[in-house]
């Protein structure tokens, strides 16, 4: 998959770690211990593959001495990015993922949406932003989704609470369109999804939302969010208890071909709720 001018900048970014840090004669474990983090990920750093979060940008700047060149250059990069500052490692991340597993709760998860969607979402959260905004938003999510018809795409498994599917955002006919998709998207195997119903009560993961990446050659990770903010797990126990969660919450899904017959009614019956207003 070819890299754009963003990975190209943080791969400058790892360049610069690197001749900082050898010029400091410091190893990367060396380095790792001194700003809580391992060795290992001061290589990745440093190969671009990821990018420190920015206490650690700012120990880095300590460490070796830099005078804030690391703290400042991690402020330029997420500013210039479309996406909110705790999403941004995310949205990179996926492009390197080999497996993606999601539990969407409330809203269709940002792969999977359609523009019209993910403008209704975008607005809803937004009543005040400019056309301008919205229009960067909607380009930036569905631009993300091109992963999913990649040739090294990863496999994508979703969960989706019936509520997400039943819930009319953006109208009836933007919900028939989104659903649509959806069961398209099945139907060509470039997504697994699944829906636990409503009658299942409680669940597992009940809080917000909840990703799973897997990596070829990277430990895993774990990523929640909620309406306000997002937090990447990389602690090994912690993921491996959001791994236990997603098991959990798997148990209580439909069938996927129950799953499938569930979405395209529900957006059958959107389509006929459409024509009647």
């Amino acid at each position: 998959m070819a890299k754009g001018k963003q990975q190209d900048v943080w791969e400058f970014f790892g360049d610069l770690l690197k001749e900082r840090r050898e010029a400091a004669g410091l190893s990367q474990g060396e380095l790792g211990r001194r700003v809580f983090v391992s060795g290992a990920y001061i290589g990745l750093f440093e190969q671009g593959i990821r990018k420190p979060q920015l206490d650690v940008a700012v120990r880095i700047d300590e460490v070796l001495q830099t005078g804030g060149i690391f703290e400042r250059t991690w402020r330029k990069l997420i500013n210039k990015s479309p996406y909110a500052s705790y999403f941004q490692a995310v949205a990179e991340l996926e492009e390197v993922a080999t497996r993606i597993c999601e539990f969407a709760p409330f809203v269709v998860p940002g792969l999977l949406q359609t523009a019209e969607y993910a403008r209704a979402v975008t607005v809803a959260a937004n009543p005040f932003a400019t056309e301008e905004y919205v229009e960067e938003k909607v380009t930036a999510r569905l631009g993300r989704a091109r992963i999913l018809k990649d040739a090294t795409r990863p496999e994508f498994w979703v969960m989706l609470h019936e509520n997400t599917v039943v819930t009319p955002v953006g109208g009836p006919t933007v919900m028939a369109e989104q659903l649509n998709h959806i069961a398209s998207l099945i139907r060509n195997r470039w997504v697994l999804v699944t829906v636990i119903p409503r009658s299942v009560g409680a669940h597992a993961s009940m809080n917000g939302m909840l990703r799973l990446m897997e990596f070829e050659d990277q430990p895993p990770t774990a990523y929640t969010e909620t309406s306000f903010s997002g937090t990447l797990l990389d602690d090994p126990a912690v993921v491996k208890r959001a791994q236990r969660a997603y098991d959990l919450l798997r148990v209580a899904t439909l069938s996927p071909e129950a799953s499938l017959a569930l979405i395209e009614s529900a957006a059958e019956d959107f389509r006929r709720c459409a024509s009647t207003t």
